[in-house]
C-alpha cells in the first residue's frame, strides 16, 4: 500500500520506512517559529524547562508581525521579551520591525523553507508552508517550547483528504476562490485533523502565490496541514532564496490511500465570496447583495504578496477610491513594501486614495492599523470573518480575492471586477 505525500515526508523525518494515518511518531523540526503575540507564553514555559541553550538556533524563528510597530505599552513589552530571548540564545533569524513581515510569507521569502521539511509554528496559519511540499502546521505554546528543546514534535499520522482542481481559472479568479469553495463544501470541521492534498492541472499552473493561499486557508477547514507536491514552479520560487541543499521532494503514491477526494472543474468559475460570519459561508459574487461598505483591507497572510497588489492596479486603473470609504493597503512583508515602492505602486495607491499600513497582522486580528467599529461593513482578502475577528462584534466581513476588494474600494459597495472592464 503506497503512502500520500504528507505520510511520506512525516515516515521521513520520524525515522520510519512507512507510516499509516492514526500512527503516533516523534519527528524531527526543520523550523519552529513563534510570534510576538505567541512569544511571551513560549518563552516562560521553554525557561521552565531549565534549560541553558536551545536545541539550534538557527532553526528557530521569531517574528513581529501581529502588534508591530508595538501598538500600547503590553505589545512593547512582548517584543522586548522576544528581542532579549533572541539574544540570549543566539536565534538567528530574529525579525525587528522595519526588517519584518507577516511570518507566514517572510520565512518562505527568506528561503527559510524547504520541500520535505517540518515546520511548526505557534500560529494556525502555519499550514501555508505546505505548498512548498513540506509538512506545515500550527502548534501551541507547549509543544513549541518542546521543539525549541529538543528539536523534535510528537504527532498523529493524519487521513489525507485529495482535492483536484481542472480547468483554467477565468479573469479575476484565482487560488482565494477555489479554496473558499473547499472551505464552502468542507465546512469549519470536514476536515479536522486531517491533511488537504491539493492537485490537478489547475494547481500545476498555478502561481507559488496562489498555492501559498490554499495551503494557508486549510485550517479554515479544521485541517492538520495542507499540502502541494513541489515541482518547477516550486524551485523556481525557492532559487536565490533557498539557504540550504539539504532537502527531498516527495510526491504522493499512484496507490496512496486517501480519506476521500474532491473534484472541481473551474474553466466557467466566478470570483467567490465568504459572508459573515464563517469562511464556509460562501456564495459566488453574482448572488451577493451589493451592500455599501465601510472599509476595504488588501494584504494578510493570505493575500498580501506583489502579485495581489498588481491585481488590484489592474482593477484600479485610472480610477480612484471611493471617497465614501476606507481603503488599506498592507503589503505582508518589507520586502514587498520596497518592491511596491521602486515599481511605483505604493504612489499609485496613495495618489489613489489608500492607506498603506506598515507589514502586519494589526488589522486582521482587529489589534490596530484598521479596526472595525460597531456594525460597520467590511470587505478585506484575510481569511478569517468571525464575530469580534477584525474588532467590533457586530462589524460584518466579507471575505474576497483582491480584485474583488479592489473593485469594492473603488464603487464603495460591494462590486464584481468584471463590471469595471
Amino acid at each position: 500500500m503506497g503512502m500520500t505525500l504528507t505520510e511520506k515526508i512525516l515516515a521521513n523525518k520520524s525515522g520510519n520506512s512507512t507510516v499509516k494515518p492514526g500512527d503516533i511518531i516523534f519527528a524531527q523540526v526543520d523550523l519552529s517559529m513563534a510570534t510576538d503575540i505567541a512569544s511571551p507564553i513560549t518563552i516562560q514555559v521553554f525557561e521552565q524547562l531549565n534549560r541553558d541553550k536551545v536545541f539550534d538556533p538557527d532553526k528557530i524563528a521569531l517574528v513581529n508581525d501581529h502588534l508591530t510597530p508595538a501598538k500600547d505599552i503590553a505589545a512593547a513589552g512582548f517584543s522586548k521579551m522576544m528581542r532579549e530571548f533572541a539574544k540570549k540564545y543566539g536565534i538567528k533569524h530574529y525579525y525587528e520591525v522595519g526588517r519584518s513581515g507577516i511570518s507566514h510569507v517572510i520565512l518562505p521569502e527568506d528561503g527559510l523553507v524547504a520541500p520535505g521539511d517540518i515546520i511548526v509554528g505557534a500560529d494556525s496559519h502555519s499550514t501555508t508552508y505546505g505548498a512548498f511540499g513540506a509538512f506545515g502546521t500550527g502548534m501551541g505554546a507547549t509543544d513549541i517550547a518542546c521543539a525549541w528543546a529538543e528539536g523534535e514534535v510528537w504527532l498523529r499520522v493524519p487521513e489525507t483528504i485529495k482535492i483536484e482542481f481542472k480547468g483554467t481559472m477565468p479573469k479575476y479568479v484565482i487560488g482565494k476562490d477555489l479554496v473558499l469553495l473547499v472551505c464552502r463544501d468542507l465546512g469549519m470541521e470536514g476536515g479536522t485533523y486531517k491533511a488537504l492534498e491539493y492537485c490537478g492541472e489547475t494547481v500545476e499552473n498555478m502561481t507559488m502565490e496562489d498555492r501559498l493561499t490554499l495551503t494557508n486557508m486549510a485550517i479554515e477547514a479544521g485541517a492538520k496541514n495542507g499540502v502541494i507536491k513541489a515541482d518547477d514552479t516550486t524551485m523556481k520560487y525557492l532559487e536565490g532564496r533557498l539557504q540550504r541543499d539539504d532537502y527531498q521532494i516527495f510526491e504522493s503514491d499512484k496507490d496512496a490511500v486517501y480519506h476521500s477526494l474532491l473534484e472541481y472543474d473551474v474553466t466557467d468559475m466566478e470570483p467567490q465570496v465568504a459572508l459573515p460570519f464563517l469562511p464556509s459561508n460562501v456564495k459566488p459574487i453574482s448572488e451577493v447583495e451589493p451592500r455599501k461598505v465601510d472599509q476595504v483591507m488588501i494584504g494578510s497572510c493570505t493575500n498580501g504578496r506583489y502579485s495581489d497588489f498588481e491585481l488590484v492596479a489592474e482593477v484600479l486603473g485610472d480610477r480612484k477610491f471611493s471617497k465614501d470609504i476606507r481603503t488599506l493597503i498592507s503589503p505582508a512583508t518589507t520586502e514587498i513594501y520596497n518592491k511596491m515602492i521602486k515599481s511605483g505602486l505604493s504612489l499609485k495607491f496613495s495618489e489613489a486614495g489608500a492607506a498603506i499600513t506598515t507589514p502586519g497582522c494589526g488589522a486582521c486580528i482587529g489589534a490596530h492599523l484598521g479596526v472595525m467599529g460597531e456594525n460597520e461593513v467590511g470587505v478585506f482578502t484575510t481569511n478569517r470573518n468571525f464575530p469580534g475577528r477584525t474588532g467590533a462584534r457586530s462589524a460584518e466581513i466579507y471575505l474576497t480575492n483582491p480584485a474583488v476588494a479592489a473593485a469594492t474600494a473603488i464603487m464603495g459597495r460591494i462590486t464584481d471586477p468584471r463590471e469595471l472592464d
